[in-house]
Formats: structure tokens, sequence, C-alpha cells
């Protein structure tokens, strides 16, 4: 039989309606929530025994008569379920056998499945209209698996429900006229007895009135339409249309199952039915447990929820570990087994998983991000009528309770989140969300309306915290023993405690609480910190007065530096409001700083003397030249910039004063260790005879007197004089910090120099002779000596000479004595050059010289830089060695090599032109050039014309000893002669590709009494002519335009050269040639701009 959830009367068979539930999102029909006292603070969690004992036996009858298939990730063993409750509730083995005893002897819960008709699509239209009337027969068949036989047998007949079921067993949803896509959303509540042996039925009809055949033709739109009313007549009237049906086994479900399902047809002419969407839960009524017959069903999956979650979070502790907020597939498979089978909605499942949540949250650890799941659920449900006024004190209870067990929290965020430990960060963030969601809440909004504004209750906890923090920090630093000194330690302890707490506010805290709240931490704390530490440190020195000790005057200036420091945390002076405490703080150690001053020059002139006393002039490695002394006066003169920046004197005029006074005591400091450290190597000096050992420590005081320059020219940049400027320029005269401070450091800077150069520039004296006497034997060595070994001696004297320099010199002077070296160096090398000028053997030795020289020089990088080398005399003596060094040949070759970079800028076409097509035929090693014309010749002759042809050469000729000239006919009096003439060379491939390789095109006006006359020169470059291996080969070949050029009218630097070479009959030749191509060149006028 089916149970209602109201008495309803009996109604004629087939027309008679189940008792439904229909789901409104207005109304919650579930049993009402407990009566709550209304408290802020949270209530245990643990139970009484009593209390313990009912809620066992709930949980292990849930367990024992659970219904359906198994969940994805739920446990499917039972005794698996019941192990975890009897670890979960602490019990005996002997105390859970008989609980469990009692349980199984407990009268069995009534079942029902609990169906609700969603909603169908795509079912057949049975009207005239297209369209049906559709509405749904629903029920439990029990006494078989599978009623009617098979499943197939079962598709094939109608009226599964009224042939299978009783009348009084049937549920019929309301009738959805008009649709093929009806929604219903009716629930019914189906009694069954043995799940095994029942089934779920439901049939779909369309519902038929009684109409008129003219009506029904009234409604006809097509011819399936008419066949609709032929199948009417025929039919009985008010016989309804069979739609669809559907069985489904209860042990086939789940415990909770949503989804849709095919409907089956009862022929194959319509297979395609549609689909109905169902939604089913196994529920139990009538449980025997005393939890269930005593307490509501939310107040009991309530308690039971609120067992298990303690049950795991200290499991978790007792691991070790945090509680990640996930449930164990037992615990999560028990209460979902519970909830399902006592009918617990989802917003009664969500009040209870935040009310026991909330509550654990106040007294166990675990992340307070498992409350986020309750809140946003207890939101998307929320409407305040659903609850009676009991319940809704006890949420509001509970929204009171965890907020203000959550300020407490903040309050002392700084001892409950610790940043000792990693993810406090994550969990202050975490309960900041939580807080920020729950005051959000129209639950909270309608409950708590009395409630003060989230960001007010926090910046009043943080204001509050902060206050009591500092109170703890002083106690804790309270001295044991009274007096100044003491209470000086103490209060600076705190100032840099308080210090560290602003920098992790700052840092860490303030990004928190901004992003959750828009509060700035940073700025309560530090407004509530800064006059709290102002009190204490004016009442301290107020104390002290104007006599200050040595150790009180230290103790002043680390309360001061620490002050500044905290200052320097807080807003800027232009964008805050009001003044702080703390402003003009500085005027409180006013007193004191005499004493800081000569503390700072007394500290320092000791270690100077100390220093220099312990100094034995060696150098303290090979990277670091100067001694000892020099790294000890380096760090004193750092710490005094860096006492000057600390103190950083606020008052403008005092601050110039005091900067000069640290000014005139760093350059005292400097007189002083020049004169210490000079006598120091007077002393060392006069006990050794070995003048190298003298000398190694005379570069050693000249390095130190370097690194001095250095520190000293580094003085306006750590004292801030630049900014010291802009601040008393309003105080001081026009000039004055210039005169007073710049001039007194220029001085001492310009006398260190003077001092270094001189050293620097005797130490080059004595290396140049050397230098220029090994270059001078260097030209006089045999010619059978190979240049590399020639230049061996010079290499060797700069490799020790250098080599020692660099040993004894801090980088800055081996570097300026490099390069007054370097300079000499290359005026020697070109005089030498100069005079051998005519020799390609001594030029070679020259040029190998300039090259192992300068990588000498260069050293890898740590000699001179590029830049220092390559000088403008260094480039031009390159030059020059590299032509004087080469052969003949080469020259001739560099020479067209020239001709054709001239070639390819030749744009002018005022001496006329040329027009070529050649290629390269790779398998005969032919180079065929067609020669096609020439036009805008200059006339050469009397008669305003010329006789023009063209004499072809391949060059250099030493490169193509075998190609004799060829030329073309001769053409009379033709300024635009058309020649079209191929000619064709046998030359293999390799000299063609070398650089220089060149076709050489001399056009000439033919004078048939004296010599013909230069009408100009075309260099076509080899390299470029297509069809040599390597080249696509054109389709077509292209003609090339080559305008003529004369020869440079000035004279090249080549043809000198190889002119100087009397003894070479090739070059002598080669020159001869050139010199009267220009020759004839020079002869004509005008003279074109080439």
């Amino acid at each position: 039989m089916a149970t209602h959830l109201s008495h309803s009367q009996r109604r004629p068979p087939l027309l008679r309606q189940a008792v439904k539930i229909r789901r409104r999102k207005a109304q919650d029909v579930q049993d009402p929530l407990p009566q709550m006292a209304q408290e802020v603070e949270p209530q245990s969690h643990h139970f009484s025994p009593e209390e313990r004992t009912l809620l066992y036996e709930e949980a292990l009858y849930t367990v024992l008569h659970r219904l359906g298939q198994l969940e994805p990730n739920h446990v499917a063993e039972s005794s698996e379920l019941l192990r975890y409750l009897q670890e979960a509730f602490h019990l005996e083995p002997e105390e859970h056998q008989q609980m469990l005893q009692q349980a199984l002897e407990l009268e069995k819960p009534m079942f029902f499945l609990k169906a609700t008709v969603k909603q169908a699509k795509d079912i057949l239209g049975k009207d005239v209209s297209g369209f049906s009337d559709p509405y749904c027969l629903l029920g439990i068949e029990e006494g078989v698996g599978m009623p009617g036989g098979s499943a197939g047998a079962r598709r094939r007949q109608k009226a599964v429900v009224r042939d299978t079921i009783p009348e009084e067993q049937i549920h019929r949803t309301q009738v959805i006229t008009q649709t093929l896509n009806p929604v219903w959303d009716e629930t019914f509540i189906l009694e069954f007895k043995d799940i095994a042996n029942a089934s779920f039925h439901l049939d779909m009809w369309d519902m038929d009135t009684v109409e008129s055949v003219r009506q029904k033709l009234g409604e006809l739109t097509d011819l399936h339409g008419l066949r609709r009313i032929l199948k009417e007549v025929r039919k009985d009237k008010g016989q309804d249309d069979f739609l669809g049906s559907l069985v489904l086994r209860l042990q086939d479900l789940h415990c909770r199952e949503d989804q849709w399902y095919p409907l089956e047809p009862c022929t194959e002419t319509h297979p395609d039915r549609g689909q109905c969407h169902l939604q089913f839960q196994f529920i139990h009524k009538r449980r025997a447990t005393r939890a269930s017959r005593s307490q509501p069903s939310y107040t009991v999956h309530l308690h039971l929820l609120q067992q298990l979650v303690s049950h795991e979070v200290t499991r978790h502790q007792a691991g070790s570990t945090s509680w990640d907020g996930l449930l164990s597939p037992q615990a999560a498979t028990i209460l979902f087994l519970h909830a399902t089978q006592k009918d617990l909605s989802d917003f009664h499942q969500s009040m209870a998983q935040w009310l026991a949540y909330s509550r654990l949250y106040q007294s166990l650890e675990f992340p307070s991000s498992c409350l986020l799941h309750p809140i946003t659920s207890i939101e998307y449900q929320w409407i305040q009528g659903r609850l009676k006024e009991e319940q809704l004190g006890e949420l509001a209870t509970s929204f009171s309770s965890l907020l203000a067990y959550g300020l407490s929290l903040i309050r002392r965020f700084r001892s409950v989140f610790p940043l000792s430990v990693a993810d406090s960060p994550a969990r202050l963030q975490s309960l900041l969300r939580v807080l920020v969601q729950m005051c959000k809440m129209k639950a909270f909004g309608e409950l708590c309306p009395d409630s003060a504004p989230l960001p007010h209750l926090v910046t009043e906890a943080l204001r509050t915290g902060t206050v009591e923090w500092f109170h703890l920090k002083q106690q804790h630093h309270q001295p044991m023993v009274q007096g100044l000194l003491e209470a000086g330690k103490a209060l600076l302890s705190l100032v840099q405690d308080v210090t560290g707490d602003l920098n992790q506010c700052q840092r860490t805290w303030n990004k928190i609480f901004h992003n959750a709240l828009k509060i700035d931490l940073f700025s309560t704390a530090f407004q509530e910190l800064q006059w709290l530490v102002a009190k204490r440190v004016q009442d301290y020195t107020a104390a002290v007065g104007g006599q200050v000790s040595p150790e009180m005057g230290e103790s002043l200036f680390q309360l001061y530096i620490s002050l500044k420091e905290f200052c320097q945390l807080g807003p800027d002076p232009s964008k805050r409001e009001g003044v702080l405490a703390l402003d003009g703080f500085h005027r409180w150690f006013q007193p004191a700083i005499p004493s800081w001053l000569q503390k700072t020059y007394s500290v320092a002139l000791a270690r100077v003397q100390r220093a220099v006393q312990m100094d034995e002039l060696v150098p303290l490695g090979e990277l670091t030249k100067h001694s000892t002394s020099a790294v000890d006066l380096s760090t004193c003169f750092a710490q005094i910039s860096h006492t000057a920046r600390q103190l950083d004197w606020p008052n403008p005029e005092e601050a110039f004063m005091i900067t000069v006074k640290f000014v005139e005591d760093t350059c005292r400091l400097a007189l002083v260790y020049c004169s210490l450290i000079k006598a120091r190597a007077r002393e060392l000096s006069a006990g050794h005879k070995d003048q190298g050992q003298a000398a190694n420590m005379l570069c050693v005081v000249v390095n130190n007197m370097e690194q001095l320059r250095l520190v000293m020219g580094k003085l306006p940049t750590q004292l801030a004089w630049e900014t010291l400027e802009q601040r008393v320029g309003a105080v001081l005269e026009q000039g004055q910090l210039q005169h007073t401070l710049h001039a007194q450091l220029q001085g001492v800077l310009a006398g260190l120099g003077h001092e270094i150069r001189t050293g620097v520039r005797t130490l080059a004296e004595q290396l140049e002779v050397g230098i220029a006497k090994h270059i001078q034997k260097l030209l006089g060595i045999r010619e059978s000596v190979l240049p590399e070994d020639a230049i061996l001696p010079l290499m060797k004297f700069l490799e020790v000479e250098l080599c020692y320099m660099n040993t004894n010199l801090v980088q800055e002077n081996f570097s300026s004595l490099l390069t007054l070296l370097w300079t000499h160096t290359l005026t020697v090398l070109t005089e030498a050059a100069a005079s051998q000028r005519s020799s390609p053997l001594a030029s070679n030795r020259l040029k190998i010289a300039l090259q192992n020289l300068e990588i000498c020089f260069h050293a890898e990088g740590c000699g001179l830089p590029p830049e220092a080398l390559h000088t403008a005399t260094f480039q031009a003596l390159q030059r020059d060695l590299a032509l004087q060094a080469a052969s003949s040949r080469e020259l001739i070759q560099k020479y067209f090599c020239s001709r054709l970079k001239q070639q390819a800028e030749t744009t002018s076409e005022e001496l006329g032109v040329v027009t070529v097509k050649a290629s390269y035929r790779a398998s005969e090693q032919k180079l065929c050039v067609e020669l096609l014309s020439a036009s805008s010749l200059l006339p050469l002759d009397s008669n305003g014309s010329s006789d023009p042809f063209v004499q072809l050469t391949l060059e250099p000729r030493h490169m193509f000893p075998e190609l004799a000239p060829r030329e073309t006919q001769k053409h009379k009096k033709d300024l635009h002669p058309l020649f079209d003439e191929t000619f064709e060379f046998l030359v293999p491939t390799e000299p063609c590709q070398e650089d220089g390789a060149c076709l050489l095109l001399t056009v000439l006006d033919h004078d048939t009494l004296g010599a013909n006359d230069l009408e100009g020169e075309a260099f076509l470059p080899l390299c470029s002519v297509p069809g040599f291996p390597g080249d696509e080969e054109p389709s077509e070949l292209p003609q090339t335009r080559l305008p003529l050029t004369y020869p440079t009218p000035s004279g090249d630097p080549i043809l000198q050269l190889l002119e100087s070479r009397k003894g070479d009959r090739e070059a002598q030749a080669f020159v001869k040639m050139r010199q009267q191509r220009a020759k004839q060149a020079a002869q004509h006028t005008p003279r074109p701009g080439c």
C-alpha cells in the first residue's frame, strides 16, 4: 500500500489520485528543527552516555537496513561500516556486539520509494493537432522480479500498470494539455515490502475527450491529421491513447536516482516514444530506534554528523596531521544513508552541517574552509518563513557564536596564526572568507539585524589586539635590574619587536585583511603602536637628561636608529592626516649628538692605527693588489658613511654641520693614513737590501693610495651630498656647500692622483726602453728565421715585465701603465714600418708582432679593452702592414678587389656603358661572354666621334695564365656600337670563385697612327656569373649594364707599394700597365668624376 503524507478519501477506481508531494521553493515539509536556547557560547560537542547510546543505536540501524545500489566512492561492506562506527563511538568489542544484537532485534522499518515524475520530452503526438494531453499512471508491483514474464513480453503489452497493479495502489499525475514535452514535477510515496521482488511501473497516456467529427475536422492541418481522425472514428469514444511505458526493478536502483529513462513501445510501429525524467529515493518510515521515536530527524542527523566529524578530526590529530575537511568514505556513506532514509532535504542537511561544523570549529582544530559549503547551501535555499521561531533562534545563536569566536581569533592573530607555521596566512585568510560569506548571507542579515558591519568589528578587534600585544611584549622585556642603561636596553628590544611586527603586517597580514575586508591592518596597527612607543621613549629620554656618557650615548644611538626604522614604515607625511606622536622625535636625542660624532671618529682612528701597524705591505692576492690596511681603511670610511646615513638628521642646518664634521674627520683620517703607511714602508724597507723587494712595497703603497682615492671619490655619494644640498638650499648661502665640502675633497683627490701618475710614469719609462730595443733587434734577425720565432724575445720580455707589474699593481694602475706602454709601442712600430716599406719579410714580422702585441696587451679581457687598443694609429698601422706584408700577387688580387668595389659603387654613366651577357657551363668548364653593345661613349677623335672596340681579359693574369686577351671588331665613327659578339674562355671553376677574379672589359678608341685611346674600363666579377656549381640556372640569361670607369687619378696605394718592389718583374709589369691606363685616362678632358 502507498503511504500518504496526508489522509485523503478514496476516489473511484482508475480516477483515484494518490496523495503526492509537490516540490515548491517556498515550502519545506520536513521534521521541524529542535528548539535551542539563545546563547553566544558554543555548545560542547561531547554527548552524555545516554545520548551516545541512542545515537549509536540509530547509526547501527541505518547500516543494517540500507537499501539500493551503491553510490560511487561509498563503502560496500556493511561490516566495514560497523567497524568504523565502533571506532568512532569508542566502544569495546563486547559492548559493540551487545548493541548490534539489540539493533538486529528491533522491528524493521517500513520501506518506501519516493518517486518524482519530473518531465518528459519528445513523446508521440496522438491528437489531430499533432500534440497530446499526457498523464502518467504509476505504482509498485510486488511478488515477482519482473512482472508479466520477460522484459520483451512486457514491452508488447499495453496498460502495464492497469493490468498488473490493483486500482487502489495506482497513482496518477495531472493531465498536461497540448504538448510533446510535459512538465509535472509531482512526487509520490510508494510503499513496498521486499526490494528484491518489487518493480516500479509507469504508463504514459494521452487523455482523449469526446468531440464531434466536425470539431476534429476544424483542427485538421495535414494528411497525418486526417489519418488520426479516421483512426479515432474506429476507436471507442473516450478511450485514451497509449504513449509508452517503463518498468524498473527496485533492486537495480540507487538510494538516490535522478536520470532520463526511454519510454518503451508496445509495437514496433513507433519504437522511439521519447524519454521521461524520474527521481527516486528509498526512505524509511516508523523506524524502531529510540532516537527516531523521540527526536526529530533533523536533530538526530545533526548529532550523528557532529559525532563522526569529531572523530575524523581527532583521528587526524592523533596521527600528527591536520584534517583537510574531507570525510572518510565510511563516514560519508553512513551520513548519506541516514539522510536518505530519514528523507532529509538538502536544506536540512546543510543546516545540520553548518551547526555541527560551526560548533566543532570552536573546540577542535580543522580548516575553517569546511564552513563555506553549508554557508553557500543555506544562502541558496534560504526562505525565512520555512523555519519556526525557535529554529531561527538556534541559527542566529550559531551566527553570533561563530562571529564572536572568529573575532577573538582575529584579535589574537599574532599568536593564533604565527608565521613560524607555514599555513598560518592561508588559515587566517580562510577564516576571514568564512566570516565575510556568513555576514553577507540573507539569513544573517534577517536574524542578526543589530550586528555592526564586519569591517568595523574586525577593525576594533585588531586595534584592541594590537594594544594587548604591546603590553604583553612590554612585560616580557621588563628588566630584572632597575637602572637607566637596563631600561634603555629593554626599551630598545621593545621598539625592535614592534618594528618587526609592523614589517610582518606590511609584508603578509595587510594583504590578507585588505583583500577580504578592505581593511588597512598596517595603518591601524601603526597608529596604535606609535602612540604607545612615543610615550615610553619620551619619558626615557627625559629621564636621561643632557649628561650623556659614552655608554649611554651608544644606547641612545641604537634607540634612535630603531625609532627611525619604525617611523620609515609609516605613511608619507604628505599623504597622512594629522600629526603623529613621533613627529620630531629627533629633538629628544639632540644632547647626544656630540657624543655620537666623537665616538665615531675615535673608533675609526684607533682602527686605522692598528691596521697600519699590522700591515706587512704585501698584496692580499692576485686579484687584490693592495694590502690589509687599505681594506681596513675602506671599512672605516664605509662605517663612517653608514653612521651618517643612519643619523640622517631631519633639521637641514644641523644636518649640514654634522656632514661637515664627518667630512673633516674622513679627510683627517686619510691624511693620517698616508703618513702612517709611508712611515711603515720606510720601516720595513730599512731591513731589506733587495731593491726588488723595496719596489714591491712601493707598488703596494701606490696601490693603497689608489684604493684610498677610490674610496674618497665615493664620499659624496655615500654621504648623500646632492640630497643635502637640496635640503639646505634655503638655509645656506649659495655656493657655501660647494666651497666647504667639494673644494676640500677635490684637493685631496688631486694630490693622490698626481702621486699615483708619477709612480706609474716612472715604471713605464723603464719598460719603454726595453720594448724599443727588442723591436730593433726583430728587424735585424736573418731571413731564415720564422716570424713567430723572431718575435719571441720581445714577447718574453713583455710577459715577464707585465706579469711582474700585474702582480704588484692594482687594476687601475696597471691599466694606466698598459695605456702608456701601448702608445709608445705603436709609435716605435710605425717608425719601423715606414723604414721597411719595400721589404715584405720585415713587414710581415712587424705585422705578426703587432698581432701578438694586441693579444698580449688585451690579455683575454684582463688588460686594455678593444676600444683602448684600436686607436687611429693602430688601425692605420694595421692597414699599412697588411699591405706591406702581402706578396705581389696578393696585392694585385687586392687591387682588382678594390676596382670591383669601385665598379659596384659606380652609378653614373658619364663615360659610357657596356652591356654583356655571361654564363658558365660547368660541364664544359667554359665561360661564355656575349658582348652586346656599348653606348654613350666619349668622342675621342678630332671629328667628334670614335672608332671603338673592346678588349676582354680575365684578371688577375697570374690566375688565368693560359688565356690570351680577346678583342671585338672595330666600329668606325660610332659612339653607340652594337657588337653582338660571343667569346668563350676555357677556364676551370676554382679560380673563377677566388676574390678579385673578374672579366676586364677595356673599351678603346682605335687610332691608326698612334696608340689607342682609353674610353673606359668595366669589371664583371666572375663569382656573379650564373652557372657555377650551387647556383640555380636562370631560364633566361640576364643582361648586365656596366658603367665605364677610370683608374684613380691620384694614384692607388697598392700600385705605389708594388712600384717600390723594384726586383719583382711581375709587379713592375703590372704597375706599368696600370700606370699607362691611368695616363690615358688623365689625357681626356673634361675628366669625369669617378
